[in-house]
């Protein structure tokens, strides 16, 4: 019970995250069923639309601008602030991590610190250059997926279909992409400005109850 307490928060959104892909995989298949009768076409089976590029497709585009949004939001935030908002550092504050060789050697540090400055430079980035590859490989596979889908469709139409590398111009990708995006980037600017005025109780997300508006970080 320790355990599920203490990571409480993580499986509760990976069983979220579970519960939803599933909807989307059993739903996403009944609409393929759908389509491919409406067509006159063989329909997928359950276990081969989970390897289908409009599946996989589907899914790594949304993932893609997931990992876009949080891996920009956590770059962004290191240098820039938002004043009264939650989800900002206090740009009156000390710098957290002026000074990492001396903060190297305070008991709990991280081991990898103590590396040396170049194993120190790059765990101090380290987060942001995590998420920013989980997005670059997710892109890399919405866009090749996709590309499949494209190719499918051209021949069922009678036309040439692109190569993987001609659709990265192809203005379906990017619209795929884009309609996302910009949707991470507007609910996160939402909660920025949301925070300096309203409250979550007991959320580090938010600021205390009573916390003045003028208050800026938890």
């Amino acid at each position: 019970m320790v355990m599920v307490r203490n990571n409480g928060l993580t499986l509760v959104l990976l069983l979220l995250f579970g519960a939803s892909i599933i909807g989307q995989w059993i739903a996403g298949w009944h609409v393929q069923v759908e389509d491919a009768h409406r067509h006159g076409e063989q329909a997928l089976s359950l276990s081969a639309y989970s390897f289908s590029p409009e599946f996989l497709s589907s899914v790594f585009e949304n993932w893609e601008s997931e990992f876009l949004q949080m891996s920009a939001y956590v770059v962004l935030t290191a240098f820039l602030v938002q004043r009264g908002s939650a989800e900002s550092k206090d740009p009156d504050g000390p710098p957290r991590d002026a000074d990492l060789d001396l903060q190297a050697s305070k008991p709990g540090a991280p081991k990898i610190l103590r590396w040396g400055p170049i194993w120190r430079a790059l765990y101090a980035q380290s987060l942001g250059l995590a998420l920013a590859a989980l997005f670059v490989i997710s892109f890399v596979i919405h866009w090749s997926q996709s590309a499949r889908v494209a190719a499918q469709d051209a021949i069922a139409h009678g036309e040439q279909p692109l190569t993987t590398i001609a659709y990265l111009g192809d203005p379906q990708l990017w619209f795929e992409s884009s309609q996302n995006w910009q949707s991470e980037f507007l609910s996160t600017a939402v909660l920025v400005l949301l925070s300096i005025f309203l409250r979550q109780r007991e959320s580090p997300e938010s600021k205390a109850v009573a916390a003045p508006h003028s208050q800026t970080g938890e």
